[in-house]
């Protein structure tokens, strides 16, 4: 058995940290719990005589390391590895780093986390931002127990989020807004609503050789979007096009300004005249409030065109690579169906149930009964049709 102790210091005073005293093996071994208080030093040392009654082995700094040392190593991981980019291991990192800070990872427990969950609640968080920071803490803590620097990883659970958002375009809807936008704008977001991409990252940032209007192509080229993979896309006849007049429009610029403009979708006028567009964030606020639908979001155009991709009957497999959804799950969420849908299986359902379904082909066979006094051999096993 074990037992913990304070040694005495120079002064003769007893030291605020508590020690413990075990054995390994018949082999007695001092070790200093980091613990101020003797309840934490006697979970410590629990902890400690479980792990060598169960044969595992002693991680000696363990109970030292803290939390700044292993949100480091995370970095690390997903600079080597490229998971996350910087500024999105940063977004989830923030929050984490100003709670955690200083303490000892091994002394992170459960009621820990929930106090974090409070915190991050009381500052208007979502409970889907809460649980993207959980799931970062989490691959915090389990690359330190792959490591060797954490004994084991505390119990972390998500939250209940909320439904995923169900907005999307009617075809009308979206006719209405795209009208009272600005016309190079009104080829952007003819972009989103065909192909569901991102409207700032993925098609304000083309640049005009990425449209090959002789083959009737665009594509994003490999790292540029958010799961890093290329696209490539051919063209209905409208939109290439639209793109096509949008091409001439930036020559026009060209030659008005003497400069060469390579993007697709650079400001046609004002201040940043040439300059790629980053945004256009407050047109579309104005253009959904005068057609009527305000609220409306650009990233509806991502559920608007999985939709109709899907409805047109466009394989699931080639809908993804379109938009670039990487998995089901997430491609499915953004499936949404509408009243319209809902009415359309209505429709297509009108006399099953009464039994007229199908009606003409059953008139044919009464028809031919009439007349050869018998069905076709093909028919009779459907006697029971009439």
């Amino acid at each position: 058995m074990g037992y913990l102790y304070q040694p005495k210091l120079r002064n003769g005073k007893l030291g605020r940290i508590w020690w413990m005293k075990y054995y390994v093996n018949g082999q007695p071994r001092r070790e200093s719990t980091g613990a101020d208080k003797e309840s934490e030093a006697k979970r410590i040392l629990k902890e400690r005589e479980g792990r060598i009654a169960a044969g595992q082995p002693i991680l000696p700094r363990a109970d030292r390391i803290r939390y700044q040392e292993v949100a480091e190593d995370l970095r690390q991981h997903y600079q080597t590895t490229g998971s996350r980019t910087t500024k999105e291991s940063e977004t989830r990192l923030k929050h984490l780093d100003e709670f955690f800070a200083g303490r000892r990872i091994a002394t992170i427990t459960q009621a820990d986390i929930t106090s974090y969950v409070l915190k991050r609640q009381s500052q208007e968080a979502s409970n889907a931002t809460v649980n993207r920071e959980l799931a970062t803490l989490r691959r915090t803590l389990r690359l330190a127990y792959e490591g060797g620097k954490l004994f084991d990883v505390p119990p972390i659970r998500n939250l209940k989020e909320s439904p995923p958002r169900q907005g999307f375009f009617e075809r009308e809807q979206y006719e209405t807004v795209r009208r009272r936008l600005p016309v190079d704008l009104q080829v952007a977001v003819a972009i989103a609503y065909a192909f569901g991409w991102r409207t700032q990252s993925e098609i304000l940032t083309l640049e005009r050789r990425q449209l090959d209007l002789d083959v009737g192509t665009l594509r994003l080229d490999p790292g540029t979007t958010k799961n890093d993979e290329g696209r490539l896309v051919y063209l209905p006849s409208d939109l290439k096009a639209q793109l096509a007049a949008q091409v001439e429009r930036v020559r026009a610029l060209e030659r008005q300004t003497g400069q060469i403009i390579p993007y697709l979708f650079p400001h046609l006028r004002g201040r940043f005249q040439g300059r790629r567009r980053r945004d256009f964030r407050k047109a579309w606020v104005t253009a959904c409030r005068k057609a009527g639908c305000p609220g409306m979001l650009r990233h509806d155009f991502r559920r608007t065109a999985v939709r109709n991709m899907v409805n047109a009957g466009i394989p699931e497999r080639v809908a993804m690579k379109v938009t670039g959804h990487k998995t089901r799950a997430v491609f499915d969420r953004y499936h949404i169906v509408s009243p319209g849908d809902l009415q359309e299986v209505a429709r297509k359902l009108t006399g099953t149930f009464s039994g007229t379904s199908g009606a003409p082909a059953v008139a044919t066979r009464r028809a031919n009964v009439r007349k050869y006094g018998r069905a076709p051999v093909a028919q009779l096993d459907r006697a029971s049709d009439f």
